[in-house]
């Protein structure tokens, strides 16, 4: 085993192959370790997330460099039989790379028996193993932009089932009709770690198989305007409900997301004295403008847009950081921030929102969570219920915004993946600025310079986990720095991590501001603490 520093707070195991990394996985889910949060399984790799206040990543590695990985594991009683139309772009392409016929490759295919080795990339989606090795073949060397949902598809050792559309480089070999993710399902994917998968020609089966029903969707009464509530009146960006983020979803392949800033969202609920991750807006950039139909508190965190409200008789503009009050008919619009990114809108009581998964957090790329929020939305209000306390007039910001054209020197953790640049790549990260593109949102921000970063070799990467805050290096060698709705998986060596302590800061960068980074040490495997 090798031991690689994601972060602060995660480490990366490396292991000689998926059966090391599975009997981990499962020793850890029955032997657990005080402290640790969160284990991503991938293909050679597993990804875990600690709290260092419970224990140190040096007496962590310690402590899984004793586990036993000669198990292993035992099939799954569980069998999925996915019906099949071979009519896949790429087949005849995996034909001519594998030296056989269309009729030998699905043939091939049909036949195997496949195990759902882990879940990421997206929702639903799954990496099956134990396939003919004769169908193994490397990914598309140009990615398509598209990819459409239900496609299936192999790379290397993997196959698997494209769940919604997105760009992939897989090689596609026919399509399923099945539903792979259904967030009305119990549970949602159709793959869960563990399970066995086969597929069957259905245009030569004749047959169907019978698929877990969705659950109707827990009635809500109907949106109308009597009570308490909001009526928004413009959301040229539509803001997105956040809480502090959704966790233990990993296994369906459904990272946590969040609020880009914490701070300021935890900010934003004491200000208006609500409970510790109440469900707050998040608004990107100005122009939000909503309509008061009753008395309210509201606070307002992050970026410092000028708030405006318009009564029935003057305007007057508010603060941040501070309760504000309204009566019935007030109009309150946000302005374009001089500074910053997003600002989060809180309201005492809280917003009336069903919960997705558990949680009020908005994933954009995963598409889990509340809906958007766009012009006509009635946004219900709970009003002052129990369990909430005094309002807050003391708040104030954790940091000054950044502007666009400033330069943002951010702290980087280095690793796992340093050691697939050369020295001169490993300076070009750290020796010139970096600018965010357009291109950049919650999934990542986008980052342009003048040299791009250069690697030892073009080696593939076996999918593995990512973190908040990774700087995923593309074959471009031009950086995407993920953020809160990033992918659980990625294909592309990563770096470093922006440390945890400036996520918040990474999470107000705006478009054309600069990025320094600034590794806090040199890159090292972890060493076992010794006693």
């Amino acid at each position: 085993m090798r031991f690689l520093p994601v972060s602060l707070t995660t480490i990366l195991v490396e292991l000689a192959d998926l059966d090391e990394t599975l009997a981990l996985f499962a020793s850890l889910q029955n032997d657990p370790v005080e402290g640790v949060e969160e284990t991503v399984p991938a293909a050679r790799t597993l990804m875990i997330r600690f709290r260092p206040e419970k224990i140190s990543a040096e007496t962590l590695v310690a402590r899984l460099s004793s586990r036993d990985l000669s198990a292993k594991i035992a099939p799954s009683d569980n069998l999925v039989e996915i019906p099949v139309h071979y009519n896949g772009e790429d087949l005849a392409d995996v034909a001519e790379l594998t030296g056989m016929s269309v009729d030998e490759v699905i043939r091939r295919h049909t036949e195997s028996e496949f195990t759902v080795a882990f879940c990421g990339f997206a929702p639903g989606f799954g990496y099956l193993v134990g396939g003919d090795p004769a169908l193994h073949v490397p990914r598309r060397q140009s990615p398509r932009t598209r990819i459409p949902a239900g496609s299936v598809a192999l790379a290397g050792a993997f196959s698997g089932v494209y769940p919604q559309n997105s760009p992939g480089g897989w090689q596609i070999i026919g399509t399923t009709p099945e539903k792979m993710w259904d967030i009305d399902r119990d549970p949602g994917a159709l793959f869960q770690p563990g399970y066995r998968v086969r597929f069957f020609d259905m245009d030569k089966a004749g047959r169907t198989v019978d698929v877990p029903a969705s659950a109707p969707r827990t009635s809500r009464p109907e949106t109308t305007k009597e009570g308490p509530h909001f009526e928004v009146l413009a959301a040229p960006m539509p803001a997105i409900f956040q809480d502090l983020g959704r966790f233990g979803q990993t296994g369906q392949g459904v990272s946590a997301s969040g609020a880009l800033d914490r701070g300021a969202f935890n900010a934003a609920n004491r200000i208006v004295g609500n409970p510790v991750n109440t469900p707050c807006l998040e608004l990107t950039l100005g122009g939000f403008s909503f309509k008061s139909t009753s008395r309210a508190v509201i606070g307002i965190a992050g970026a410092p847009c000028p708030v405006t409200i318009r009564t029935a008789d003057r305007s007057f503009t508010v603060q941040t950081h501070i309760p504000v009050s309204l009566e019935p008919g007030d109009v309150v619009t946000f302005g374009q921030p001089p500074k910053g990114m997003r600002c989060y809108l809180a309201v005492r009581g809280g917003f009336d929102v069903a919960p997705v998964l558990g949680s009020f957090a908005t994933d954009t790329l995963a598409v889990v969570g509340p809906e958007s929020v766009t012009a006509g939305t009635i946004l219900l209000l709970k009003g002052e219920k129990n369990n909430l306390s005094s309002v807050s007039i003391n708040e104030v910001p954790a940091f000054d915004p950044p502007a666009t054209g400033d330069v943002v020197t951010l702290d980087v953790v280095l690793g796992p993946r340093t050691d697939w640049f050369t020295q001169k790549g490993l300076d070009t990260l750290t020796g010139q600025l970096w600018q965010v593109t357009p291109q950049s949102n919650r999934v990542g921000i986008r980052l342009s310079g003048e040299v791009p970063m250069e690697r030892r070799d073009s080696a593939e990467l076996p999918s593995e986990g990512t973190a908040t805050g990774a700087i995923q290096i593309p074959h471009s060698g031009q950086p995407v720095l993920f953020l809160a709705d990033h992918p659980l998986t990625g294909g592309y060596p990563v770096v470093g991590a922006v440390a945890e302590y400036h996520l918040d800061l990474a999470g107000q960068i705006p478009v054309n501001a600069k990025i320094k980074f600034r590794p806090i040490g040199p890159f090292a495997e972890i060493a076992a603490k010794s006693k």
